[in-house]
């Protein structure tokens, strides 16, 4: 491959790299469940998560003025609460389910926030989709509602957190990333603490969520700021678009999960309005930098 091919692809394979790492991250991280449970889990991989990207950026190297303080609380409580919820939706339904479903939240933030007609096609896509794997009362879904709850609730925080990103899109992503990170392991790792107790001191436990920390953040980040720097928000968008396939086989692959064919169909449809929602955004409709690499 010649140096020109080499430039091209080098993103692309930066963002497919950061999709498939954070899918592994994740699925290792659902094996912690029967030790320390969801909450637990949560705990170890965001505060992990956090401590890693204080050590890589260093951001008290920044200042930071009072009102970005408070916009980065903020920021950090949203993305916080939407690692909660995600992993308590993973206790009971499939790990590609729930990434589709909670696709919705940054969705319905790309949705409200533009006016041109094509996006009724991709609203129409994932709202086929959501509506094939809603448990709704009919013989469709075999989905347990208050996972699909969960996932929900993880939508919600993901597009809370989106518009609040927004708020410190002038800061730089590693500086704003980092912050955002402790302020959601300022969060989630009390409520871990309170559920798994000592058993998160546990030195293969640990071990394991500083891995899944490094799997599911560090790399991710890492990979997702090279590829950011080259190419445009709506071919990153596009890419990222591919994360609930992607979590779906790995859950397939990795933990056994097996899915319909209806839903592999509402899957697809989700990541098809996604993929178009980010091919036809006009460029202040795109979320920043820091919203991006952190899911």
């Amino acid at each position: 491959m010649n140096a020109s091919r080499w430039a091209q692809a080098l993103p692309l394979l930066a963002v497919f790299g950061s999709v498939v790492a954070l899918g592994i991250g994740t699925s290792f991280a659902k094996q912690l469940f029967p030790q320390v449970g969801s909450l637990g889990t949560t705990a170890l991989r965001v505060g992990f998560s956090a401590l890693l990207l204080l050590l890589i950026w260093r951001p008290w190297r920044w200042p930071l003025s009072k009102a970005d303080a408070k916009s980065l609380l903020r920021y950090g409580v949203a993305l916080g609460c939407m690692n909660l919820m995600f992993y308590q939706s993973l206790q009971s339904i499939p790990f590609g389910v729930a990434v589709a479903i909670e696709f919705s939240g940054p969705l319905a933030v790309a949705f409200f926030t533009s006016r041109q007609r094509i996006d009724t096609l991709w609203i129409a896509l994932a709202a086929a989709g959501l509506g094939l794997l809603l448990p709704l009362g009919h013989d469709v879904s075999s989905l347990d509602p208050v996972g699909v709850g969960f996932a929900l609730g993880a939508a919600v925080c993901w597009a809370t957190y989106i518009l609040f990103g927004k708020k410190v899109g002038h800061l730089h992503a590693g500086h704003s990333v980092a912050l955002g990170l402790t302020m959601a392991a300022i969060t989630v790792v009390p409520f871990g603490i309170w559920h798994a107790g000592s058993a998160l001191l546990q030195p293969g436990i640990l071990l394991v969520g500083l891995g899944v920390a490094a799997v599911s953040s560090a790399i991710p980040i890492s990979l997702e700021m090279v590829a950011l720097k080259r190419l445009t928000p709506a071919a990153f968008g596009v890419m990222t678009s591919m994360e609930p396939a992607v979590a779906a086989l790995l859950g397939l692959l990795m933990l056994g999960e097996q899915l319909t064919g209806l839903q592999w169909l509402a899957v697809m449809l989700v990541m098809g309005a996604a993929a178009g929602s980010a091919a036809t955004a006009k460029p202040d409709a795109h979320r920043g930098p820091a919203d991006e690499i952190v899911q």
